[in-house]
C-alpha cells in the first residue's frame, strides 16, 4: 500500500500533495500476465463511481507503452461491457512512495488475535509489509476469498490456533471494518 501520482517526494495519508493512494504490484508475467491483473483491477470496484476524492480515484500507472495500450484497450472493453464511461484515469507512472505502517495491512492490524501472531513471525516491519500471507489474510479478513479457498490454505498461514480459529470466525463476512477518510 502506498500513494502515487502527486507532486511531493513524502506523502503521507493527511498530506498527499496530488497522490492517490494505490498498491504496487511486483508479479512474474510467466505466471500471470498483465491483462490478468487488469482484469483483476477492475473485477475489484465499481470504476463507474466518482471518486470521492483525488487519494481514492480508480487509475492505473503504466510502467512502458506496452501497458499504456493494454490498459486503454482493457478500459475501453470495460465501458463497452457497462454501457457506460468509467471515471478510471490511465498516468504514466513515475514514483511510488510506500505508505505509513499503520497503513499496512489496515484490516489485520484491527485484529489483535491474528496481529500477535504476525509479530511473532515477522519481528521486522518491513517482512510483514512484504508477507504474502498478511496480504492473503488481510483480503480475508476485509471480506473477499471464499471459506473454501480459506480452509485449502490455511496451514500454509502458519497461525497459532487461537489465529486460525479468528480467522475462521472472521473471514465468511469480513470484519466490517472501515476506516476513516
Amino acid at each position: 500500500m502506498g500513494y502515487a501520482g502527486g507532486t511531493s517526494s513524502h506523502p503521507t495519508y493527511y498530506n498527499l500533495d496530488g497522490h492517490t493512494e494505490t498498491i504496487q504490484i511486483d508479479y512474474d508475467p510467466t505466471r500471470i500476465s498483465y491483462n490478468e491483473l487488469l482484469d483483476v483491477f477492475w473485477d475489484s470496484h465499481d470504476a463507474t463511481l466518482p471518486p470521492y476524492s483525488q487519494q481514492y480515484k480508480s487509475i492505473i500507472f503504466y510502467h512502458d507503452e506496452a501497458q499504456r495500450k493494454l490498459a486503454i484497450q482493457s478500459k475501453q472493453q470495460e465501458e463497452a461491457r457497462l454501457g457506460r464511461k468509467t471515471t478510471t484515469e490511465i498516468t504514466p507512472f513515475s514514483e511510488f512512495y510506500l505508505a505509513e505502517a499503520y497503513h499496512q495491512k489496515f484490516y489485520l492490524q484491527q485484529i489483535p488475535e491474528l496481529m500477535a501472531d504476525f509479530r511473532a513471525i515477522y519481528p521486522d516491519n518491513n517482512k510483514f509489509i512484504d508477507s504474502t500471507a498478511a496480504a492473503r489474510i488481510n483480503g480475508y479478513v476485509d471480506g473477499y476469498g471464499t471459506p473454501e479457498a480459506l480452509q485449502k490454505e490455511l496451514e500454509s498461514y502458519g497461525l497459532s490456533p487461537t489465529g486460525n480459529k479468528r480467522l475462521l470466525e472472521i473471514a465468511p463476512a469480513g470484519a466490517g471494518i472501515c476506516p476513516l477518510p
